[in-house]
């Protein structure tokens, strides 16, 4: 529902190009928008009582059109996810702006301040509740509502925001100006299909208050947006720099008093509550496709408040590049968001066409022509909102759903072939013990040294010490030393001819024992506090790289504390 806040303001700032004869389409515009979401409504009732287990569009796919198509639908609910908290934190302060001006000169600081907070909290595990979204967005659709009867009840507006006046007649209207409208306020339908991905998450009956749901969304929204159509046509109401459509709107119908202000405010934080949701869907769902082998598993590993923080982590990076590239400007982003939504829509009802053909259930005709005109639709509003909007962006999202595709194929080809060198589903061979060299890289006669060979001498008997010799080191002093401290353990001596470490160990264990079973030990302190990971040398890191590389190759970290 928070999308009436950007939608309407789509369809004005494409309208206004024609003067006010052009700003006079808005309504027909959006009745046209409208009757996309009855249709739309109606189909996902049908996904939600034919996969009641959620999911969407992803689940539809999965189910009934193929892996591929289903990787397809989860590349846009990706990139829906991502754009959700860009646009909806820009549309926030946009609105936050709208009330207080002299806050627009910092509007991109503002944003990342905003995403930023949000991510940080749900990266400690900070959820939202069903009863925390109640009371702002009770206020924010009442406060919508209320602007929407009083300024229906006013003959004339009581505030107008001054800006550059429009003309009376500034291009002809023709068909693609309307069709460029009408794909830049589909804007609104985003969030249609959110309750049939949660479907798990109501009481029972599930299915039945699902579905009351959705039409109880589609209602209010329809609604809403019908409303604040037929005020912009009354009011005259036109694009104005640093002032938001909506903003306008409350303003003409309320005033410039407390009103105004509550309704703002509503709006804010209405709009940071459904950036917020990106945070609880994109995680849960990178998890699944982790588990589907499409993904890399880390992002199914939670923390221990239950967070998949590598989901939060990448949404939040996302969203960050999306507000700088934009500057935290919503009219620049808008454009990119219908695309992918439209992409899932058309997946699931071409989906659900396919359910009614398999299932032939009672009454699945008319179903599957309902789903079927829904996929018509959401397929030409697809190509329109492409078409349209390409040059302004949507190139972008053209290009990047087949890549987040393709990269979830390379994924999944990836761990394919890991599972086939696992040698999972048979029974192995018995294990049996194999002579094991135990190679420890020491540095210096130290502690460290001493408990890097005690934790190899308790693993074997045949331990090796090996010690790369760096351009300009005092070898004498090093054997020397060693000859003093007598570890009887053997010592083996590296030239080194590129002043690294990994080369020479990794050479040295190859050649020695092609046929054994190595073990490399390698100690290191492990520093007091967190950011102090950056001040040791990383030797370690360096000789791990080339050595987990080897075959029959074991590398064991010894980690000591400090005191």
């Amino acid at each position: 529902m928070a999308s009436v806040a950007y939608g309407p303001e789509a369809i004005v700032l494409v309208l206004a190009a024609a003067g006010s004869v052009g700003l006079g389409y808005t309504l027909p515009v959006t009745l046209a928008i409208v009757v996309l979401l009855t249709v739309l409504i109606a189909s996902y009732r049908q996904v939600i009582a034919a996969f009641p287990n959620g999911g969407g569009a992803y689940a539809v796919a999965k189910a009934r059109l193929g892996r591929r198509t289903s990787l397809v639908a989860a590349a846009s609910l990706i990139v829906d996810y991502v754009l959700n908290v860009a646009v909806s934190i820009a549309a926030g302060v946009a609105a936050l702006t709208s009330a207080f001006p002299q806050l627009f000169p910092y509007t991109a600081w503002i944003c990342l301040a905003v995403l930023l907070g949000v991510t940080v909290l749900n990266l400690y595990g900070i959820r939202e509740s069903a009863r925390a979204f109640m009371a702002p967005t009770a206020i924010f659709v009442i406060g919508i509502f209320v602007v929407i009867i009083a300024g229906l009840l006013r003959a004339e507006p009581a505030s107008v925001s001054t800006g550059a006046a429009v003309a009376e007649n500034a291009r002809t209207i023709g068909i693609l100006l309307l069709l460029k409208a009408f794909s830049s306020g589909c804007a609104a339908l985003t969030g249609v299909e959110a309750i049939a991905n949660a479907v798990p998450s109501f009481s029972a009956p599930k299915v039945k208050r699902a579905q009351r749901a959705e039409v109880a969304l589609g209602v209010l929204l329809g609604l809403m947006l019908l409303g604040l159509a037929t005020l912009i046509g009354k009011f005259s109401i036109h694009p104005i720099e640093g002032t938001t459509i909506l903003s306008q709107l409350t303003e003409a119908a309320l005033g410039h008093g407390i009103a105004y202000y509550v309704v703002q405010f509503a709006t804010v934080i209405l709009l940071a509550l459904a950036a917020n949701t990106s945070y609880g869907g994109l995680p849960t769902l990178t998890k699944i496709l982790a588990d589907d082998n499409c993904l890399p598993h880390r992002f199914a590993v939670s923390s221990p408040r239950e967070v998949y923080r590598y989901g939060v982590l990448a949404l939040g990076v996302s969203s960050a590049v999306l507000l700088v590239a934009s500057r935290g400007d919503m009219n620049a982003l808008v454009p990119l968001f219908a695309i992918g939504v439209f992409v899932g829509f058309t997946i699931a009802q071409v989906g659900m066409v396919r359910h009614w053909l398999l299932e032939r259930s009672p009454g699945w005709g008319p179903r599957a022509a309902l789903n079927g005109f829904g996929a018509l639709l959401t397929f030409v509003a697809l190509i329109v909102t492409t078409a349209m909007k390409f040059t302004e962006g949507a190139w972008l999202i053209v290009l990047v759903l087949p890549l987040i595709v393709i990269a979830m194929e390379r994924v999944r080809t990836v761990y394919g072939q890991i599972e086939g060198c696992r040698g999972s589903g048979c029974v192995p061979a018995e294990p049996r013990p194999s002579e094991t060299a135990i190679v420890v890289p020491v540095s210096e006669v130290s502690e460290l040294s001493r408990e890097a060979l005690s934790a190899a001498m308790s693993l074997g008997r045949d331990v090796i010490a090996v010690h790369v010799c760096l351009p300009g080191e005092n070898i004498t002093v090093f054997t020397k030393e060693w000859e003093t401290w007598h570890p009887d353990v053997r010592l083996v001596l590296l030239e080194d001819g590129d002043s690294t470490v990994g080369g020479p160990v990794a050479r040295y264990v190859r050649d020695h024992f092609p046929d054994r079973r190595k073990v490399v030990v390698i100690a290191e302190i492990e520093p007091p506090v967190g950011w102090n990971h950056v001040l040791p040398s990383h030797r370690s890191d360096e000789l791990e790289r080339v050595l987990r590389k080897m075959p029959d190759t074991v590398v064991c970290h010894l980690r000591v504390q400090t005191a």
